[in-house]
Formats: structure tokens, C-alpha cells, sequence
């Protein structure tokens, strides 16, 4: 039987190894959260901040402007994606007008919002930074993936401000219902990698691992605690942004161009059974979008996956410059006695 004298030595020892552990993970978090903070800093360094921010109502919104002409283009990206995701549409567009890409709120440079990060609340900030940046409408809306939601949202809020939209492998309102159950599942497990994700950042495991990647432009804007967290509170808000999005409603005789990824495209991400049932679901729903409006079309991105406008930035080009001749078009017959 064990003494008094034994027992309180051996509590003592327990105590010190409890304290020497939490003692061991306080300075390892300590110094993860150094090591971030330093190696953002030398991003920034590296990388400065292109465009401009602006206020939007107690916190700013980045944006980044080139060319000139009218209607402007405004690029909206897809969920957790910052403005890099365009670089390879917007210097081709800037040489016949003027486009505009921009982080969303909490996304790359820009600040948190404290309002939901649903696509109504998204449309009214984007508004509201074009107004402060200075670009006027009309506008020929892009949206990537969810921004298709916050194009459409835009759409329905400020109709007389839109010249045309282009939605690129575009969401819609009906996925959730309509996908496989498995792709739900496999969403579902995704948010939870990704909060996990958001958890650790702060303490530079992610950059550690070489998750923040090699490319200095995309670790800058996009390796941050905010820029994670933000991920996470837009694929929550989802379900909300799909639902005011059907409430939207035709698009009447809007110009529209809808872009969508070939079915035939290697898909990694996802088990080879489920492939086929959600590409004929995908199909389906472009089609759907495409007759939104009157005066809609849909074309099919050979050789390209969910990023059309990386791997055929020449397809958003054209449907852009189709919008623009359309809307052209539209306004010589106005002037025609």
C-alpha cells in the first residue's frame, strides 16, 4: 500500500510534467505565431499591396482597377477566392476597357465585415466600394463559382446599373437539393477541414506544411487568419445566399453568357462514381441559368475544369467582348431616328 509520502511525491511529479507540457506547447504556440507573423510581413514586403482600399462603412474593401472605357467589368470571384484568381483575364480586358477585381470583405486584403457574408449583404458592399472607388455604372457583372450568387443579387438590386453578366461555372440556387447526397457529404467534411484549418493558421502550421504554396502573390493575399476564417462564415452562409439568389427571379432580356467546365475534364477531387451523376446534374443547371434571361447562351469550356477563367481566360475574354458589342449594339439602335 502506498504512503502519504509516496503518494504526494508522486502527484508532484505529475504536476510538473503537466506543467512542463503546457509550459512546451505555450512557447511552441509563441513561436508559430512569430514565425506567421513574420513571414507575412516579408510577403508584404515582397509583394505590396496592389489597387486601393476604400471604407466602406467602418472597414475597408480592396480593389484593383486597369484600363479605361465603358461598361466597366467587375470581376466577382468564387467562394474563398481574392482577386488574384483573374490574373490571367483582367490585363486582356483592360485593353479594350476598364475592369475592376476585388477582394470581398475578409478576403485578401480587405477587412472583416461585421455583417453576414451572405450574397445580399456582398452585393450592397460591392455597391457601395464601386461608388467610393469611382468606377461608374453600367457595369457587365462576371461571377465565378458563388460569386454567380452575388452578380445575380447585384442584378436583382440595382437593375438599371447592370449592362450584361457572364457567370462562369456559376452556382445555383438548387445544387444542395439537387446534387448527389454524397457531395453534400463531402462538402460537409470539407467545412470541417477547413475550420480546422482556420484554427491553426494563426500559428503558421499551414505555411510550415507548405499548404500557403510557392507563389509569393497568392501566400501574401491569402495565408492569414482572416482570409481562412472568412472561407469558413461564406460556405456557412451558403444556403442563405442560394435561397435570396432563387428569389431573384428572370433576368428579362439582359445579356447574359453562360460559361460552363467540360464534362470530359479530369476532376481529382472528387471519386470516380460520382463524377458522371454530378456533371449531368451540373449540366442541367447551366442550362437552367442560361435561360434566365431572354437573350441568354450557354457555351461549354472545352479542356477546362471549375476555373474557366485560368484555364480559358480566352472564353471569359470573348464573352465579355460579346456582352459589350450586345450592349453597343442595343444603344446605336436607341440613337437610330
Amino acid at each position: 500500500m502506498p504512503t502519504p509520502v509516496k503518494e504526494k511525491a508522486s502527484g508532484q511529479v505529475f504536476r510538473r510534467a503537466l506543467l512542463g507540457l503546457i509550459t512546451v506547447a505555450v512557447l511552441c504556440g509563441v513561436a508559430g505565431i512569430c514565425y506567421q507573423s513574420i513571414a507575412s510581413s516579408r510577403d508584404r514586403h515582397s509583394f505590396p499591396l496592389p489597387g486601393q482600399l476604400f471604407d466602406v462603412g467602418g472597414y475597408k474593401i480592396h480593389i484593383v482597377c486597369t484600363g479605361s472605357g465603358a461598361p466597366a467589368v467587375i470581376l466577382d470571384s468564387g467562394l474563398g477566392d481574392s482577386y488574384i484568381s483573374w490574373r490571367k483575364v483582367q490585363p486582356q480586358i483592360a485593353q479594350f476597357t476598364r475592369v475592376c477585381s476585388y477582394d470581398r470583405a475578409g478576403l485578401g486584403y480587405s477587412d472583416s465585415s461585421p455583417h453576414p457574408r451572405t450574397s445580399k449583404e456582398i452585393a450592397q458592399e460591392l455597391r457601395t466600394l464601386l461608388q467610393r472607388a469611382g468606377v461608374s455604372p453600367p457595369y457587365i457583372l462576371c461571377g465565378h463559382s458563388m460569386g454567380g450568387f452575388d452578380v445575380r443579387l447585384y442584378t436583382s438590386l440595382y437593375r438599371s446599373e447592370v449592362a450584361g453578366i457572364v457567370l462562369i461555372d456559376s452556382a445555383h440556387p438548387e445544387q444542395i437539393k439537387r446534387f448527389p447526397p454524397a457531395i453534400n457529404d463531402l462538402d460537409a467534411s470539407d467545412l470541417r477541414q477547413q475550420e480546422f484549418l482556420a484554427a491553426i493558421t494563426p500559428f503558421g502550421i499551414p505555411r510550415l506544411l507548405g499548404f500557403c504554396g510557392k507563389d509569393v502573390e497568392i501566400r501574401t493575399a491569402e495565408c492569414n487568419f482572416k482570409n481562412a476564417w472568412e472561407i469558413v462564415f461564406e460556405e456557412k452562409a451558403l444556403s442563405e445566399s442560394a435561397a435570396q439568389t432563387a428569389a431573384t427571379g428572370s433576368l428579362g432580356d439582359l445579356p447574359l453568357v453562360v460559361l460552363s467546365h467540360d464534362p470530359n475534364s479530369p476532376q481529382p477531387d472528387l471519386p470516380e462514381d460520382l463524377v458522371k451523376p454530378l456533371n449531368d446534374v451540373w449540366a442541367q443547371m447551366q442550362d437552367e441559368l442560361a435561360r434566365l434571361s431572354m437573350r441568354g447562351t450557354h457555351v461549354v469550356a472545352k479542356n477546362s475544369g471549375h476555373y474557366i477563367q485560368l484555364d480559358r481566360p480566352d472564353l471569359v475574354i470573348e464573352a465579355v467582348r460579346e456582352i459589350g458589342r450586345q450592349v453597343a449594339g442595343a444603344s446605336d439602335n436607341r440613337k437610330a431616328p
